[in-house]
């Protein structure tokens, strides 16, 4: 069994930011089906990603839905630079602070993860 950590950093303004979203969820997706151990985190701009994917009327709420327990968390920084914080705990993601205010590379590296960003 596999154990990955996927990070979007990516957010929701950039010309390529559907397409990395797509790939990060889908990634999730698949590896869930084949019973990896994946989590999804958020993390600088792609916190933004939360408020976008919650909105029922949004493309990708479905699959978000359908992947939504595998999202361990937004990092806790860049929740409150980008001002999301709110938004994230409203749709009941963990706000991640492993490392000061940020989330962890280190511990996931650490538990064994391998990481792969958006």
């Amino acid at each position: 069994m596999n154990k990955v950590a996927i990070v979007v950093l990516a957010g929701t303004e950039q010309q390529d930011s559907l397409g990395r979203i797509v790939n990060a969820l889908m990634a999730v997706k698949e590896l869930k089906e084949n019973n990896d151990e994946v989590q999804l985190i958020f993390t600088g701009l792609g916190t933004t990603w939360l408020a976008e994917l919650s909105r029922p009327e949004h493309q990708l709420h479905d699959t978000y839905q359908a992947i939504k327990e595998n999202i361990s968390g937004a990092c806790g920084f860049c929740s409150t630079v980008y001002g999301v914080t709110d938004t994230i705990k409203a749709c009941c993601i963990p706000i991640l602070s492993d490392y000061g205010a940020n989330m962890s590379f280190a511990k996931l590296i650490s538990n064994g993860y391998q990481v792969i960003t958006f």
